[in-house]
């Protein structure tokens, strides 16, 4: 899959400098950034057979545990077309003030 955009990932990490979970939430998003970028997903299916924990939300929206659930990523997916879109990330508390469905990077 082609994520689209690893910038927002290491935006959020660069925020989190200096925090206890900086490492550890940099590591997570590394190996789900690797993972991804190397599957082959056609339909949600395929996404519970790696993240059981993720949360179909719809056709193409999707939430990730990130760090043991400490936070969130949010994508939508284009399934025809290989593509991942980084949405929002936040922490598990951010999450909550959202709605999934419309949510959108930068906002």
């Amino acid at each position: 899959m082609r994520i689209i955009a690893r910038r927002t990932l290491r935006e959020f990490c660069d925020n989190l400098a200096g925090h206890k979970d900086h490492q550890a939430v940099k590591a997570a998003l590394d190996a789900w950034f690797s993972e991804v970028s190397k599957a082959l997903w056609a339909t949600p299916a395929d996404i519970r057979r790696r993240y059981a924990t993720a949360s179909i939300v719809d056709a193409e929206r999707v939430v990730f545990n990130i760090k043991g659930n400490d936070y969130r990523l949010i994508v939508a997916i284009d399934f025809e077309k290989h593509l991942v879109w980084i949405k929002w990330i936040g922490t598990h508390k951010a999450y909550y003030r959202i709605d999934v469905t419309e949510i959108n990077h930068g906002n």
